[in-house]
């Protein structure tokens, strides 16, 4: 089983934002496959299916971002799955909007959802899969930035990278991992 946990902030008032695009990728993944996020928990929303014959679970956290390790945590536990089978998918400001990139394990990079995730779990050790959103012009802007909606030209730029994330997605639960960072990155 692999669990695919993707991080945002609940609320209508973020579901645009760039710190979204993880809600964003899971919602992509539940339409291809026909997965059905109707499972409510106290701290994630969650859908069971399968891709490819394996079967998933996909998820968003309830919490606010900065207290997504709290969904990672109930996850595993419930699912009894190794920290190899959760991918967090998440924003990355480092990165261009056109850009996806899969690691192993990792640092935080100043991102409070993975800060929570890895002090939850107490390991920096689990996939991750990044999308970039571009960096703000300015400095010292970074919480507004991430919590703002795309402009309208990076709204239609979005779309192509969360299409290659859920194409990365489908090929990892497939070939593995280090397949498809050799395939993605």
């Amino acid at each position: 089983m692999i669990v695919v946990l993707g991080l945002g902030n609940p609320g209508h008032s973020f579901a645009k934002s760039r710190h979204n695009v993880g809600f964003r990728c899971i919602d992509a993944l539940a339409r291809r496959y026909g997965i059905r996020l109707e499972e409510r928990r106290r701290h994630v929303v969650l859908g069971h299916g399968d891709m490819g014959g394996v079967p998933v679970i996909l998820a968003k956290p309830r919490t606010y971002m900065n207290r997504s390790g709290i969904a990672a945590r109930y996850l595993l536990d419930r699912f009894h799955v190794d920290l190899e089978d959760l991918l967090v998918v998440y924003d990355d400001m480092d990165l261009p909007v056109h850009t996806i990139r899969l690691r192993a394990g990792g640092g935080t990079a100043g991102h409070r959802g993975i800060e929570s995730v890895i002090a939850e779990l107490g390991t920096q050790e689990f996939p991750r899969l990044k999308i970039g959103v571009g960096h703000p012009a300015e400095r010292g802007d970074e919480v507004s930035y991430v919590l703002g909606p795309f402009t309208a030209e990076e709204a239609k730029a979005i779309e192509e990278p969360l299409e290659r994330a859920v194409e990365a997605i489908t090929w990892m639960i497939e070939y593995g991992l280090g397949s498809t960072m050799n395939r993605f990155n």
